[in-house]
């Protein structure tokens, strides 16, 4: 049987258990982070305790993005909370290049606001001051928000700390396996249950706005694609032709999903019309085809196929054609995901030594090798392109597009966590 049927079936059938939350853990890191300084929010007066640590979940974003190396708590020579208490030579003293100060007020009845300030010590000006309106169940997300603005004023690119993740568990219990698709911040936190079946599920895929995912389900014993809203978690089947149906990705404008069905034989790569519901087929081969995924302009198809003997990365034109043939090093690639910039490939990579992730160059038609294990998975790119988050075993796993920063996002207690989709900007 070939090798990715092989995975699919290990996938279905390997064990797990519980576990409900992820937690990260920092396995590497860029030499020479840029320092700064994010001094723990103060809160009005008459409030016993800040409702959310906002400077710990801020100074962790901007720790796992690699970019940056925040002062530990214990080490900040000051405590300032408003621009008057700020005193710039004590912080040059500790060569602080940047500083974060912030204040939170209000109750959880009446809602909060959430104020921070950010400044160049050496210059000894603001660079960015905002407000931000929440409550008890947004806080996290300010959170987020300010860490994507700080990232963004400091670096110039836009952050992804207000982004979220799918990804699918598998638990087993006394009534058997249980599957769940699942929610969740981008580095874990708040996360939520979209979908909980006896039934595996696979292949999350977020929409182009980030409003639905679509996946494979195979309720009712046999498989369908699914695609489901994220918030009102209302869903409709878009495909359940016989045979397979399996490995959805949409399109950059959101109209049409690519799949690999089987209700012609052998796996092919067809394009799904969510406007009309119409099929085209673009693939026509005896070997088997697979995992399409879309240029970030629309224009081609890259997919995995075993018609050279071996799996590998392919490509051609959205519209049809003859696919041409990319990957020549190594006895297995697959799973390809076109970076943002769509000059590379995240590809699941063999080169003798295991089962990697790598960074495919489309103009010098070379790898990288990015990830460490030897049973990685399911690659995906953050939406700047600046990291990919993968399967590895029974974790989560990401890495800098450089090779440089290394994240386990742990689950624990043997929970089998696999799958994952970085979503995109939510614009």
């Amino acid at each position: 049987m070939r090798k990715f049927i092989i995975f699919l079936l290990f996938y279905l059938t390997s064990p797990a258990f519980a576990q409900d939350m992820l937690t990260i853990e920092i396995t590497g890191g860029r030499q020479g982070g840029l320092p700064i300084a994010i001094v723990p929010f103060g809160i009005q007066a008459g409030m016993a305790t800040s409702p959310i640590d906002m400077a710990g979940i801020i100074s962790s974003n901007l720790h796992r993005s690699g970019r940056f190396d925040p002062m530990p708590t214990a080490r900040l020579p000051a405590l300032p909370v408003d621009n008057s208490q700020v005193q710039f030579p004590v912080w040059q003293q500790v060569s602080m290049p940047h500083l974060v100060i912030g204040r939170i007020s209000g109750s959880a009845t009446q809602g909060y606001t959430v104020e921070f300030q950010l400044f160049d010590v050496f210059r000894e000006v603001q660079l960015l001051g905002l407000r931000y309106s929440a409550t008890s169940s947004t806080l996290r997300q300010v959170a987020h928000q300010i860490s994507d603005a700080i990232y963004q004023a400091i670096t110039g690119e836009r952050g992804v700390f207000s982004t979220r993740i799918v990804y699918v568990t598998m638990t087993r219990g006394s009534g058997g396996r249980i599957y769940r698709l699942n929610v969740a911040d981008a580095d874990g936190g708040n996360p939520q249950i979209m979908l909980e079946s006896r039934e595996p599920i696979l292949s999350p895929s977020w929409s182009p706005d980030g409003q639905s995912v679509a996946y494979v389900s195979f309720e009712g014993k046999r498989t369908a694609i699914y695609v489901q809203n994220v918030r009102t978690g209302r869903r409709n089947i878009v495909s359940s032709s016989a045979g397979l149906n399996s490995a959805p990705a949409w399109s950059p404008d959101g109209s049409r999903l690519a799949m690999s069905l089987s209700k012609d034989g052998n796996p092919e790569i067809y394009v799904l019309s969510l406007r009309s519901s119409q099929f085209t087929r673009l693939t026509n081969h005896p070997a088997i085809d697979t995992e399409p995924d879309w240029s970030p302009d629309g224009s081609s198809i890259v997919f995995t196929s075993d018609r050279g003997g071996n799996p590998q990365i392919y490509q051609m034109s959205a519209s049809g054609g003859t696919p041409q043939r990319l990957t020549f090093t190594g006895n297995y690639n697959a799973r390809p995901r076109f970076s943002p910039d769509g000059t590379q490939l995240a590809v699941l990579h063999n080169g003798g030594n295991g089962y990697r992730i790598a960074l495919y160059d489309l103009q010098i038609r070379q790898f990288t090798t990015l990830s460490r294990s030897s049973s990685d998975e399911s690659p995906t790119f953050a939406p700047n392109g600046s990291m990919i988050l993968y399967g590895s075993g029974r974790d989560l796993a990401a890495v800098s597009s450089d090779g440089r920063v290394h994240q386990r996002l742990a689950v624990g207690a043997g929970q089998e966590v696999r799958e994952p989709a970085w979503s995109p900007f939510a614009d």
